[in-house]
Order: C-alpha cells, then structure tokens, then sequence
C-alpha cells in the first residue's frame, strides 16, 4: 500500500511504526475470511482492511478522528486473526493500537462512553475495587432488564453467582519445588482473574512445583496493562506495565528467573509485546526487552518440562471416557500464535480433546469488548457456544479468564482453565467448577 506521510510525520516512532506496516499490506482481502466483526455484520469498513483505509487516511491527514472511523475502530475485537491469516505479514496489532492512543487523544467521545471507560479503567486492572465492584453488580442484577444501556446490562450480568473468597496464594512469596529444582519462575498473578477465579493460580503452582518449580509471587506486580492499552490510554497502560517490569527484573536480578509464567493470554500477548511498547523509553528499554524475551504461557513451559521428564507418569489416572472440548482463546492461537501445546498436554494426560467448528473465530470477550460492544459479542457469543456444545463434551477448557466468563455465562457444560485439568489429571483436586456441575447434573465422569 503506497503512503504519503511527511518527514515530520515520519519523525514520530508510533507514526513510523504504522508506515511500515501499511505499507506491507497488498489489499488482499484474506483477512475479511476470518475477521469475526465482518462475519457478523458484512460491512467492509468492520474487517481489517477496511480499518487499515480508515487508519491510514486518518493518520496520513493528520486529522481529528470523526465517528465514523472511532466507531469502526471500537467495534474492533483485536483477537488478531487477521495477522494469522495474512499472507504479507501485516502487523495489524501495532497499527490498531497506535489508533486508539490517537483517538484517545484526540477525540472527544460522549458522555456516557467516557464515563464507562473511566470506570473500568479504574476498576477492572484493581483486585479489590473489582471484588467490590462484583458484589455491587451481584445485587443489582435482578434489575439488570430496567437498565436502558445494554452495557449497563452487560456489566451487571457478568457478575459471577458466587464471588472466591481472597486466595493467599496471590500474595508475594515464594513456593519451594516439590523435590530438585528444574525451574525458577515467576507466576504473574494478574488482576481482575485474581477477583473472577482463584482457582487458576492455585492450580497453576501447584502444578508447576510437582514439576520441579520454585513459583515466585514478585512483590510489585500486578495488572499487565492490557485493559487500559487497548483503550488507547497509553500513559496509564505504560504505568502498570513499568511496574511489572521492575518487579520481575528485580527478581532476575537477584536469584534468576527461567520464565514468566502467564496463565492468562490476554496479559501474555500484552507482556510478550513489552519490547516494543517501551522500545522508546530510554530508562526501559533494555529491561523491558529482558522481561519480553522469557514471557511464556504456562503451556510453554509445561511442554519444556514434559521434554525434559518425558519417562514421569501422570500421578492419577483422569477420568475415563472424558472428553474435553479444546476452546483456543484468541490471544492464544493468534497473539502469541500457540495453537498445539494446550491441546498436547490434555491428551498426553489422558484426555479426549475435541475441537468446535471455526475454532479460528473469537468468543466476543476480547477484555472488555463485551462490556463496551455488548451486542456484537453476544452474537459471536451465541455463536461460539453453540459449536463448542454441538461436539457433546463433558467439559470445555480454555486458557484465558475472559473467555472462561464469556462461555460460561451461556454454556451447559462447566468451563474450567486448562491447567487445573492438568492439575487434576496429576494427583490435584478436582476443579470446583466440576464438583458443582456433578451435583447439577451427574454427567462428569469420576476418577477411577
């Protein structure tokens, strides 16, 4: 694609950034195919090459973002599907990003958008205001159809029946091996999983100490970023993020660290891409790079466990006969383009992996999309749901807290995260989600 922007255009690193990669892009309309936003409403200006002409001719012109462009941007997923579609090797992540700072700065959204990202941005990225939060909107929701905005109804009814109590587990510390050390890592808690779901990292230290890890909680760390960066509010994201950065370097600097292990992928593609959103910052740079550089979803650094014991048995045999319905996040198969090592391990732990049609397309949850665009992803909702049931499985697991919340309020079958599936499968607990489903319904098979 030919651009025209000036040598002082050019002189901005985030306006440089986007000319690059306009300029890979050919017109040739693969990404429509797997664009979820155009498969649900066929408007060319809702996939990704339709953005891309409204990007450009903003940034290119320099101009204040009309509505036109801002709605279409918005309705935006960013589940990335585009980028593992492209046969030109668009990197459509960095461009609709450097877009929504630009909108951020300078456009003046209505009233009510402006109050609802103010809210979640103050919220959603702090435990405890999110647990606070939660119970509010668990006692509102029996209202929740008197509210005329359908994202006010949105953030009422994703307020989970019962609300974890505060798991300790979160707090900083450190978790000794279960016999030699193999690995020392450090488990990125995250923020509003730590409200939704304490399970998650339970699960994952203990299951990451059975195979030979010290689990260290760094002290400091906390939301990723993620939520207030694909909001476009570029100096809050980076706040959040500079912290992480310090912790986890504190940690590589004082007793090394082999990974950072995220059990989120949502935050993993945000802390994978830290090299990049710091690349100018001179005081970050460097250490950004570090943490980027040993960033891994906890699949990663199970399948490098497993190659390193391949002969070690499961500690407990997994159910006989369960089949698991496999639910790629986005962030997952497109972000940081892992697709098999989920998949992998639940087999090689003795379950029976089942994939849904258009396995490729999002779930709508997308961070806070189904909060701000409420009616698009419940479509893309309904639509997910309806192929994950349509395999028959006893449980569905996936590896991202939003997307677990997203399935869970519409499906009939339990959602669980994939590690405590391994946990269970390796002589842990079985996940709380089954124990309840078994009383409702007496459809999970039970360990031998």
């Amino acid at each position: 694609m030919q651009t025209t922007f000036t040598p002082e255009q050019l002189a901005d690193p985030s306006t440089a950034r986007s000319n690059e990669i306009l300029r890979a892009c050919v017109h040739c309309g693969f990404c429509t195919a797997t664009c979820p936003t155009y498969q649900v409403l066929g408007d060319e200006l809702d996939s990704p090459r339709g953005r891309i002409y409204l990007i450009k001719d903003m940034l290119e012109n320099d101009r204040d973002p009309d509505e036109k462009t801002v709605k279409h941007i918005d309705r935006c997923l960013s589940c990335l599907a585009c980028m593992t579609t492209c046969p030109s090797g668009v990197h459509y992540m960095h461009l609709v990003d450097h877009a929504r700072e630009y909108i951020d700065q300078r456009y003046k959204r209505p009233f009510g958008d402006r109050a609802l990202r103010w809210v979640l941005a103050r919220i959603l990225p702090y435990p405890m205001r999110f647990r606070v939060a939660l119970l509010g909107a668990k006692i509102g929701r029996p209202f929740a159809r008197f509210m005329p905005d359908a994202r006010l109804r949105a953030m009422l009814e994703m307020a989970p029946k019962v609300i974890p109590p505060v798991s300790r587990n979160d707090d900083p510390q450190s978790f000794a091996p279960e016999g030699p050390r193999v690995k020392r890592v450090a488990l990125m808690t995250g923020c509003a999983q730590k409200a939704l779901n304490t399970d998650i990292n339970d699960a994952t230290i203990r299951l990451l100490r059975r195979r030979g890890c010290e689990v260290v909680v760094a002290e400091g760390a906390g939301c990723c970023g993620a939520l207030t960066h694909h909001m476009g509010k570029t100096s809050e994201s980076h706040a959040t993020a500079a912290r992480n950065i310090r912790a986890w370097c504190a940690e590589m600097d004082q007793g090394g660290l082999d990974a950072i292990v995220i059990n989120t992928s949502g935050c993993g593609t945000t802390v994978k891409d830290y090299g990049h959103m710091f690349r100018n910052d001179p005081a970050l740079a460097a250490d950004a790079a570090r943490v980027a550089a040993i960033a891994k979803d906890v699949s990663e650094v199970l399948i490098e466990l497993e190659q390193d014991r391949p002969q070690t048995p499961p500690a407990a045999a997994v159910p006989e006969g369960m089949v698991v319905a496999y639910h790629a996040a986005c962030s997952l198969q497109h972000g940081q383009q892992i697709k098999t090592y989920p998949k992998d391990l639940l087999r090689k732990a003795g379950f029976t992996v089942v994939e849904p049609a258009d396995s490729h397309l999002c779930c709508g949850s997308a961070g806070t999309y189904n909060l701000m665009q409420p009616e698009i992803s419940g479509q893309l909702k309904e639509r997910k749901v309806r192929t994950l049931e349509a395999k028959n499985p006893d449980v569905i697991a996936a590896g991202n807290i939003g997307c677990m919340m997203q399935i869970g309020s519409a499906a009939a079958v339990p959602i669980v995260h994939t590690v405590e599936l391994l946990d269970w499968a390796a002589g842990g607990p079985k996940p709380p989600a089954l124990l309840a489903e078994n009383v409702a319904r007496g459809r999970v098979p039970q360990l031998k």
